[in-house]
């Protein structure tokens, strides 16, 4: 892995006619600028300001410079969360700047600390003297002092294999924990609420479970790539990768900002008093973008009213206005994120990570509110991934007329013959391979008669006796260890060795909170073929991380009789042999030391196969990976013998639509091969 510098031109002359380098450097925290100004009492034509060009000469040489300033340290002001009580913005004043909620975060990894040498653009001030604790107002007790954001600005460069799969992995295990921290919040919120426990309705439900994620995971310092400010791509997160919240943009470090749309270092550290933009979020809150996709004219911020959300006055060039005029006469690249509706959300809205783009024109307009606006014209850097937003809007497309989009290709639009609840398309539009249409489609698997009947049917007790949805103190919550799996909306709070769902031996209705994978396939996928793994998986739909996707299905073998079809050569799934991924699901170990990964219920060692050499589902056609984006949990709801659980699929992270599904197959052999070819 290599960190560079980015193309810089040099800054505009200074009043005394010297040429001083530019320090990048930036504030610890984000200001939110512009700042408000009075209405321009003019009317007329709106003058372009006149910036002097840098002189060609210098860019080198400005480049390769670098030159540390002394920053002024910033004010003290109070932490975000307390020890006692998970309320981390309760303390904030009712208006807070943005930097209230960003300062002071910084990564947990090193990797970059010891890599990035003379890579960066420009070297970090000298570190600062260690801070004392601060007392959080009202609460008695001292918390750590956050350390402040880095003030370097690098490019990451030349990753090789593992330095990609390194970082996706250190990406993907942040995104886990906020999701499984917001996840089990809400939870307890609900079981506080239902109990009658005091403040519940009050000041914590005020606080959405997401900001309380994110705070805990800064208070254990958690937030990634705060020790560099990144320019171009951020490592481990790849075009397309799907968001349900800003507070996740800003724990991966991939947008800094909670509310503004321009996230750039700030002028404040910079001894040339020039701000430098990095990314942008395109959210269509400003009626004068102009959004084409790969040509996109972005509208600058300020001039707002804050309740009407219409411009009221002139927009200044400054603050991230400013920061996107620097970035284009410097060369620097902008990661763009736009925002799409979307009912599958919990907040409404899906942000896309699309790319790259430069700035190569700006102007000042004046916009439909009939006030000045600053416009910025951004083409988007070839050869990169399709966009996220792109996929989405085909994926949806296709949903509703598919030759439209894909007017060839397809050889069936249902492999399953309507045995699967919803349909299974199968797409080739790269050979003449047919292979998925000879075998037969099983929905769900064929156990052994002598392994779901009689003593294993009803498992000593048989099921609840709940005559509403399950709650905690039913028989099937003790079977899950004294706790349900999931939430009210499906989702897997954290995995197990062994989830027990409420099955036909239960009186609960099938509108229990314990019955999902049982339900059967709940996203559109499509069976694909690639010239790079054969047959694949990809879905019309964004799956939600830790949502059920899937089972793997067949012809169920005892041990002995997988030993006889092994010997023959036929295909077989051996569940032992799948990696225990599931631990990583609900593993909050870096906020909780205390946490310990669930033993319970317990499962013994699998030595059955599934034989998929005559008969299978749509799973069977998953791509492999060391880092995979979906995982194995093991499910019973319709026997109790805990020797032959189902093999049920669920997503580890957001799976945007079109990408391609992969799981660890753990030992690869040539059934792997067999599966996709």
């Amino acid at each position: 892995m290599e960190m560079e510098s980015s193309p810089l031109s040099s800054p505009p002359s200074s009043p005394s006619g010297s040429s001083d380098s530019i320090d990048l450097n930036f504030l610890p925290f984000l200001k939110r600028e512009p700042k408000s100004e009075p209405a321009s009492p003019e009317r007329g034509p709106l003058p372009l300001p006149a910036l002097p060009s840098p002189p060609a000469q210098q860019q080198h040489a400005l480049a390769a410079a670098a030159v540390a300033s002394a920053a002024p340290r910033p004010p003290a002001t109070p932490d975000l969360s307390s020890a006692s009580v998970m309320t981390p913005l309760q303390s904030l004043p009712p208006n807070p700047e943005e930097d209230a909620l960003l300062r002071e975060y910084y990564r947990l990894a090193s990797l970059y600390l010891s890599s990035a040498g003379p890579g960066a653009i420009v070297p970090a001030p000298g570190p600062q003297a260690a801070a004392p604790a601060v007392v959080q107002p009202a609460s008695g007790s001292a918390v750590k002092k956050r350390r402040p954001r880095s003030s370097e600005l690098v490019r990451v460069s030349s990753l090789g294999v593992r330095d990609q799969i390194y970082f996706r992995d250190l990406v993907r295990r942040a995104r886990i924990t906020f999701e499984c921290l917001r996840g089990l919040l809400l939870r307890d919120d609900d079981r506080a609420e239902v109990l009658g426990l005091p403040g519940v309705s009050g000041d914590r439900r005020r606080i959405r479970a997401d900001l309380r994620a994110a705070a805990l995971m800064g208070d254990h310092d958690l937030w990634l790539n705060r020790d560099r400010r990144i320019v171009g791509p951020i490592p481990g997160i790849s075009v397309g990768d799907a968001f349900f919240f800003r507070m996740e943009l800003c724990v991966l470090g991939l947008h800094g900002q909670v509310q503004a749309g321009i996230d750039y270092v700030t002028a404040g550290r910079s001894a040339s008093g020039e701000p430098i933009a990095t990314s942008i979020i395109v959210s269509g809150g400003y009626e004068d973008d102009d959004d084409r996709g790969d040509i996109l004219v972005y509208t600058g911020q300020g001039g707002r009213d804050p309740n009407l959300h219409k411009h009221c006055i002139d927009q200044k060039l400054e603050g991230g206005n400013l920061a996107l005029e620097r970035s284009m006469a410097y060369g620097i690249e902008i990661r763009v994120i736009r925002a799409v509706k979307s009912r599958c959300s919990p907040v409404g809205k899906v942000y896309f990570y699309d790319g790259l783009y430069k700035v190569v024109d700006y102007w000042l307009d004046r916009g439909k509110a009939g006030f000045g606006v600053y416009k910025y014209k951004m083409l988007r850097i070839e050869g990169q991934e399709p966009m996220g937003t792109v996929n989405y809007r085909v994926a949806e497309q296709l949903k509703v007329d598919v030759f439209s989009v894909r007017p060839t290709g397809y050889l069936s639009f249902d492999i399953s013959m309507g045995r699967d609840i919803t349909p299974v398309a199968l797409y080739n539009d790269v050979d003449d391979d047919r292979d998925p249409l000879l075998f037969e489609y099983l929905a769900r698997p064929i156990f052994p008669t002598s392994a779901v009947q009689g003593k294993f049917a009803e498992g000593g007790g048989g099921g609840c006796d709940c005559a509403e949805n399950c709650s905690i103190g039913c028989n099937c919550a003790g079977r899950n260890g004294g706790e349900f799996a999931y939430d009210k909306a499906g989702v897997l709070l954290r995995g197990k060795p062994l989830v027990y769902e409420c099955g036909p031996y239960c009186r609960c209705p099938p509108s229990c909170p314990n019955r999902v994978s049982q339900k059967g396939l709940q996203h559109r996928l499509e069976v694909f073929r690639s010239r790079e793994t054969g047959w694949g998986i990809r879905s019309l739909d964004l799956i939600k991380a830790g949502t059920f996707i899937c089972e793997f299905s067949g012809i169920v073998l005892t041990h002995q009789q997988s030993e006889i079809v092994s010997a023959n050569g036929d295909c077989l799934v051996r569940p032992n042999r799948f990696p225990p991924r599931w631990l990583d699901w609900g593993d909050i170990s870096d906020v909780n030391p205390e946490y310990v990964a669930p033993d319970r219920p317990a499962l013994p060692e699998l030595n059955f196969a599934i034989d998929v050499s005559r008969a299978r589902n749509v799973a069977c056609y998953f791509s492999h990976s060391c880092s995979p984006n979906v995982f194995v949990q093991f499910v019973l709801f319709d026997h109790y013998n805990v020797s032959y659980p189902h093999l049920m699929i669920f997503a580890m992270e957001n799976i945007p639509p079109l990408r391609e599904l992969s799981i660890d197959y753990g030992m690869i052999d040539e059934w792997v091969g067999k599966l996709t070819m």
